[in-house]
């Protein structure tokens, strides 16, 4: 009875982790952008910045482990926070601003997010020499029809800068990022505690991110036209601001991670990714409570085709895993 009890513990954090970051995408980002700060690597810089103040406790608690890394360990770490980290939070945030801007569906950009699973699992056959089932192919192209429906629905594709195809593409590239950061990071987080392994991450974000901020200010000064406003981005930075930033470090952010990585380790892997489905569950339910926003009918049928995929191609993986 204790068991099962814990077991269903497990399941509702799994499950709450989900909500948290969809209520992230839905609610929290359009916050900060409420209160001003659009600029897209500033926001990025200030996400990982505030967390990663919270997390020096694990960097200084774990230090010792720093010593088990090697080189090809560092570059992990640093491809892990310039993919999943700059380039993929970058382009997730930019999709976000796009469409909320044009009121458009958030929904959207954070289902098509979820695709991530199938550049992880191409990533590990082109680097890890994983080589897939020939079933995760056929999942592959019917998660990519169900895309174009969740995208354009039934309508013709708008191509205009005000459409879902900027976003929906920067969706994609967020998905792609993200999935090259597991792939990534495969290596590397064996061999530290999930804490120190979260704070490098984010320091290594942090820092890419403050590069990134530098040379957008020296292309802005030689007058180069970069459309990123560079160090002139904090300008906009109020104490408001940062205090929704330590609100999503400490919920949306670190937190759920910590909480989905618990529940991860007391239920059954092919269980998990049924109880991850309440992320474009809330979202969609989310955008319809917060902003009045409902896909049409042919953009659920996309979004069902697309979830029922990635389910598939995820529980493929886990098979393949299982029988090894």
């Amino acid at each position: 009875m204790k068991l099962k009890r814990i077991g269903s513990v497990a399941a509702l954090a799994i499950m709450f982790a989900a909500f948290l970051w969809a209520f992230d995408g839905v609610v929290l980002t359009p916050w900060v952008l409420d209160l001003g700060l659009t600029d897209v690597p500033t926001f990025v810089f200030m996400l990982h910045a505030v967390a990663s103040v919270f997390l020096v406790y694990f960097f200084v608690k774990r230090r010792s482990e720093l010593k088990n890394l090697n080189r090809k360990d560092w570059g992990a770490f640093f491809l892990t926070g310039l993919f999943g980290g700059a380039i993929g939070t970058m382009a997730i945030i930019a999709a976000i601003i796009m469409v909320y801007s044009e009121n458009l569906n958030i929904s959207v950009v954070l289902l098509l997010q979820k695709l991530q699973p199938i550049f992880a699992i191409l990533l590990a056959f082109a680097m890890l020499k994983e080589r897939p089932k020939k079933k995760f192919y056929g999942w592959v192209v019917i998660a990519l029809i169900g895309s174009y429906f969740l995208t354009f629905g039934l309508e013709q594709p708008n191509l205009d800068a005000g459409g879902m195809l900027v976003p929906a593409m920067l969706a994609i590239l967020a998905a792609f990022s993200f999935g090259s950061s597991t792939v990534f990071s495969k290596k590397a987080i064996t061999k530290v505690s999930h804490g120190l392994g979260t704070a490098l991450r984010f320091f290594m974000t942090t820092g890419i991110m403050l590069i990134v901020i530098i040379v957008i200010s020296i292309l802005n000064g030689a007058d180069f036209e970069t459309g990123y406003d560079g160090f002139q981005g904090f300008s906009v930075i109020s104490w408001s601001i940062i205090g929704v930033f330590i609100i999503i470090a400490l919920t949306t952010g670190g937190t759920a991670i910590f909480i989905y990585y618990w529940g991860l380790k007391r239920v059954l892997a092919s269980r998990a990714t049924i109880f991850e489905m309440v992320f474009p569950v809330s979202a969609v339910l989310l955008e319809f409570i917060v902003h009045d926003q409902v896909l049409s009918a042919a953009q659920w049928m996309g979004a069902v085709i697309v979830v029922g995929a990635i389910w598939s191609i995820l529980r493929l993986k886990r098979e393949e895993l299982q029988s090894n």
